[in-house]
Parts: C-alpha cells; sequence; structure tokens
C-alpha cells in the first residue's frame, strides 16, 4: 500500500508541530483525520487551534473532524473515539503524538510537571491505544504510532532529565507491550523518533538550549510517518524507527529540504548515542 485514501487517522495533540504535519501529509492521500487535541481557541504565543488544522486538512484534500481532547480525561478520550469511529465507520491508524515536556533535574523539578508529564506521555498513550483497539481490530491494516525514542539505557539519558526520560520511555513501552500482545491479530504498533531535533513552536521555548538553524523542519516526521503507516500491518511491528533511516530505506540520499537553514550543523535528539 503507498496511499492513505480512505485511511481513518486518529491523531492526539495534532493542533501543530510534528502532529500537524502527520496529518497535513495523510490529507494530500485523502485520509480521514481526526484532529484530537487541547487547543480549540488561539493561543497567545502558540500558533493553531483544532479548527484552523481542520481547514488546512480540507485544503490539503482530506476530510477532517476536530475534537477537543485532553488525553488525561479517560471519559473524554472514550467519547472522543466513539464520536470518530461512528463519523468515519471505523479507525485504521492511532497515532500518539500528545505529549508535554520540561527537561529539568531531580531537584528542580516539580512534582506538577512530573505528574503532567507521566499522565500524557504514558497514562495518555496507553489510554487512547486501549480505546482505540477495539475498532482497530476490525480495520483492513492497522497500525498504532507512538512518537518516542528507542529505549536506551545509558545514564546519561537519566542524569539530566530522569522524570522526561521515564516518561517517554513509558511511551515506548507500551510499543513493546502491545506490538506483542496485538501481533497474532496483526495490529501494528511502532514507535518513532527524529535523528536531529525538530523546530516546533515547542523548540521555540527552548531558544536557551537549542537554535532553530541547527533543527529540521516537521516534514521529515510528517513523510517517515506516511511511509510507515503504508506498510503491511502483519510484517511491520515492534520497531523503533528514526525518520531518516526510514526514509533512506526508502531511497531518498538528499535531506537537505528538511533542513531550517541549508548548510547548518544539526543537533542530534535526545536518547540517540
Amino acid at each position: 500500500m503507498q496511499t492513505l485514501k480512505n485511511k481513518t487517522i486518529f491523531i492526539t495533540g495534532g493542533s501543530r508541530g510534528i502532529g500537524k504535519a502527520i496529518a497535513l501529509r495523510a490529507a494530500r492521500d485523502g485520509a480521514n483525520i481526526i484532529i484530537a487535541a487541547k487547543s480549540d481557541k488561539p493561543h497567545a504565543t502558540l500558533p493553531g487551534t483544532i479548527f484552523s488544522v481542520a481547514e488546512e486538512i480540507e485544503q490539503a484534500g482530506g476530510h477532517a473532524l476536530p475534537i477537543r481532547l485532553d488525553v488525561r480525561d479517560d471519559q473524554a478520550i472514550l467519547d472522543a473515539v466513539t464520536t470518530a469511529a461512528n463519523h468515519f465507520n471505523g479507525l485504521d491508524i492511532l497515532v500518539n503524538n500528545a505529549s508535554a515536556i520540561t527537561l529539568k533535574s531531580t531537584l528542580d523539578i516539580s512534582m506538577k510537571s512530573f505528574d503532567l508529564m507521566h499522565s500524557v506521555n504514558v497514562r495518555g498513550t496507553f489510554a487512547c491505544s486501549r480505546a482505540c483497539l477495539p475498532y482497530l481490530l476490525k480495520a483492513d491494516n492497522p497500525h498504532i504510532l507512538n512518537l518516542s525514542p528507542p529505549l536506551n539505557l545509558n545514564p546519561a539519558w537519566f542524569k539530566g532529565h530522569l522524570a522526561y526520560t521515564m516518561s517517554k520511555y513509558g511511551m515506548s513501552m507500551c510499543v513493546l507491550g502491545l506490538a506483542a500482545e496485538f501481533r497474532k491479530q496483526h495490529v501494528a504498533v511502532n514507535a518513532l523518533w527524529p535523528r536531529t531535533v525538530i523546530h516546533t513552536a515547542a523548540i521555540n521555548l527552548m531558544a536557551d538550549f537549542v537554535k532553530a538553524d541547527n533543527c529540521r523542519n516537521a516534514d521529515i516526521m510528517a513523510d517517515a510517518a506516511h511511509a510507515i503507516l503504508c506498510r503491511d500491518s502483519k510484517t511491520t511491528s515492534g520497531n523503533f524507527f528514526l525518520d531518516e533511516d526510514v526514509l533512506r530505506a526508502g531511497g531518498m540520499r538528499n535531506f537537505d529540504r528538511y533542513s531550517v537553514k541549508a548548510g547548518q550543523p544539526l543537533m542530534k535528539d535526545l536518547f540517540l548515542d
């Protein structure tokens, strides 16, 4: 399968950044896309709402259903998934994109931030997967894609931001567990992570650590996600993909178009030695 035409994709946190890019790439195929995120009103500093992205999806050739969703709310998740499945007559793909990040050490981070990251990253991923699986089990080529890193137990990735690392690795453990649990039912469960830092609105808030010129844009993640989601779910599960590796496997060799500023050195993302 080389297209996502008529596939129904539930994307959490898709009102901006990587989630939005994945949605727009699928929209160009003619996919049905549920944008499930909290941003239903314009933010003072962050661009995009579920409604503005829905308009862009329609303009790109897709079919959109915007749903306000806080992935910390169990009943809201069940309601959103039911509404989406009824609207599009089923679900084919779940993209667990919603994520919270605070890169602080153990003594500097608040327990409020700790709870937010674990509620959104780990619990939200598990809860959304659990809610979507009854529908995915009926789909022709079902996929779950978590935007989470390979499990790297190098202590260097724990010592500076233990709370964040645990929360993202929790998402990755969902990949391991769900892939094994649902392999016989042919539900593909995979992770996708960028080899280099991706420039998003969230990165703008971390300007002291990351410069935009040393990043790639979100299109590389969107193209890699598209390539994974077009694969056969029976033979593609339990993998921790890197965006560049996925595209290289498809024959791409020149990645210049993804650079925010061509010719500038790229900053490697977290969790990659």
